[in-house]
């Protein structure tokens, strides 16, 4: 995975705990993406709405249909389209190393670790770059 074939796209982080946040960022960061980091939905709207995202991440711990429906807010606030992928990870309803496809262009991933997570969205990247 190139940086160069991540120049460009932007992806806006979404997590409550800080530490996390920064973490994700920097990692995306060094892959080549624009990251924009928010630490809750008002704050992701407000940034998708200044800077529309290529993916929005969402992590959290918290169960799954809630962030879920939280990304899905966040997507229809910010005016952003349906085919945004969007990409929960980090809870405990999926298996370890396991993506879930789960409608609307929503995935759920508990990565084995981040390269596995790194992957993932570079095949999501590529796969809308395919599509437009």
């Amino acid at each position: 995975m190139t940086t160069e074939s991540n120049a460009g796209a932007r992806i806006l982080v979404v997590d409550d705990v800080e530490e996390t946040r920064d973490s994700i960022e920097r990692l995306l960061r060094k892959d080549g993406y624009r990251v924009d980091p928010a630490r809750n939905e008002e704050d992701a709207v407000v940034t998708a709405r200044r800077h529309p995202p290529s993916l929005i991440l969402v992590s959290s711990g918290g169960p799954a249909s809630a962030v879920v429906a939280t990304a899905g807010r966040i997507r229809e606030r910010a005016g952003l389209s349906e085919q945004l992928p969007v990409v929960v990870f980090g809870t405990d309803t999926v298996d370890e190393g396991v993506e879930l496809e789960i409608g609307k262009r929503v995935f759920v991933i508990r990565p084995d670790n981040f390269d596995q997570l790194r992957n993932f969205l570079a095949r999501l990247m590529e796969i809308g770059r395919a599509h437009v």
